[in-house]
């Protein structure tokens, strides 16, 4: 989906234990089965079919309608501030199925005991841990060697929209222009998938009061951290 993961693992025995492997093979297989199936950059993917209206809805993979029926949710639940289906080229449920896709292959390192777990896609992160918590640095989009901030993970996702790696590629579902108020919002809360959804329809959204409007939106999730416009 034109980013890149890193898995990393904490626990006493990494080196030698073996259920490591395969369940670090299953986490990038589930990955790349995701990538297959929603990355728009792939013209052989489904999503990109649906987008060229070239897929009937009884063709689709499991995993599609799955998405699918998440993304109608968040479209209800961040008043359409998050609405993949009014983006420009097209159906893009990339804000929500990359956090979905890496919490889903996440769920394959539940077999391994003892060990605490960082899934890192795209500055996107899911995490799990039983000892101390993971730190995790975010960039600050005005100076990508400094810092926005410094925010201590446990179990749970934290996911950052922004202009910083790519440039103004969100929009605001209702007015279809590059929304200019925010230039990073991270978001953290039980899980990545919301996270991720949230992320982006703040930085869509926007407005003096929009680190009170997750947390009324989104219960249990908060913005972490904020970059407004000058």
């Amino acid at each position: 989906m034109g980013t890149q993961v890193s898995l990393h693992l904490r626990g006493p025995r990494v080196d030698i234990d073996p259920a490591v492997e395969p369940a670090v093979a299953a986490v990038f297989g589930h990955l790349r089965a995701a990538d297959e199936l929603f990355s728009t950059y792939r013209p052989d993917s489904q999503v990109s079919a649906i987008r060229r209206g070239e897929l009937p809805h009884d063709q689709w993979h499991p995993w599609v309608t799955e998405v699918v029926a998440l993304c109608e949710e968040a479209r209800e639940r961040t008043d359409g501030y998050f609405d993949p289906w009014r983006l420009p080229g097209g159906f893009d449920p990339s804000g929500l199925v990359k956090g979905w896709a890496a919490e889903t292959a996440a769920a394959h390192l539940a077999r391994l005991r003892g060990f605490d777990h960082y899934l890192n896609t795209g500055g996107d992160i899911t995490a799990a841990t039983r000892t101390r918590p993971w730190r995790v640095g975010v960039e600050d989009p005005a100076d990508p060697a400094a810092f926005l901030a410094v925010l201590e993970l446990r179990t749970g996702g934290l996911a950052t929209s922004g202009m910083a790696a790519r440039g103004p590629h969100i929009v605001d579902p209702h007015t279809g222009i590059h929304p200019c108020g925010l230039h990073a919002v991270t978001v953290s809360g039980p899980t990545l998938r919301w996270a991720d959804v949230f992320a982006t329809a703040a930085f869509a959204r926007g407005g003096e009061d929009v680190e009170e409007w997750v947390p009324a939106r989104a219960p249990g999730y908060e913005i972490a951290a904020l970059a407004r416009a000058p």
